[in-house]
C-alpha cells in the first residue's frame, strides 16, 4: 500500500471501541510485582484505561497509514474519575482535534454501563517503523542489549 491509496488523514476523525472489564484489567491484576496494588479493589486500573484508549486511537488511524507506518503515544492528560466493576462494558471514543506534521492530538472519553469515568487528551506521533526500529537498535547496543 503506498501513501497515494490511503484516505487523507483530517480534523474531526472520530473512532469508538468496546470492552468488557476482565478480572485481568483490574488493579490488583496490572503487575502482581508491585505490592502496592495486590490488596486494591478489583477495578478498572487507570492504566487499563489509558492503554485501552492508546489502543482505540491506534484502531482508528490503521487505515490512515502506511504499512510501514505507526503511532505511537506522546503524552497523556486523562482524569479516572469513576470506578468500573469487572463485567461492566466500557466504550472508549476517540476525536482527531489537531494535526501538525506528524504529530496528532486526540480528545478522549471513556464511558462505562453507568457514565463517563475519564476524559482527557492524548498525543501521537505517526513514525516510520524501521527508522524507529533501527534507532531502538541502537539505544539497546549502548548498554549491550
Amino acid at each position: 500500500m503506498n501513501d497515494q491509496t490511503l484516505p487523507a488523514l483530517s480534523v474531526g476523525l472520530r473512532h469508538s471501541e468496546t470492552l468488557q472489564v476482565a478480572e485481568r484489567h483490574t488493579v490488583p491484576q496490572v503487575a502482581p510485582d508491585w505490592s502496592g496494588f495486590v490488596d486494591m479493589p478489583p477495578v478498572l486500573a487507570t492504566a487499563m484505561m489509558i492503554g485501552f484508549m492508546e489502543q482505540t486511537c491506534i484502531a482508528g488511524l490503521r487505515p490512515y497509514l502506511s504499512e510501514g507506518q505507526r503511532s505511537v503515544g506522546t503524552h497523556v492528560d486523562m482524569s479516572h474519575i469513576a470506578a468500573t466493576p469487572v463485567g461492566m462494558t466500557v466504550t472508549a471514543t476517540v476525536e482527531l482535534v489537531a494535526i501538525d506534521g506528524r504529530a496528532l492530538l486526540f480528545r478522549v472519553q471513556c464511558r462505562d454501563d453507568a457514565g463517563l469515568i475519564g476524559e482527557g487528551t492524548h498525543r501521537r506521533a505517526i513514525i516510520d517503523l524501521a527508522r524507529f526500529n533501527q534507532r531502538l537498535a541502537e539505544k539497546a547496543a549502548q548498554i549491550g542489549g
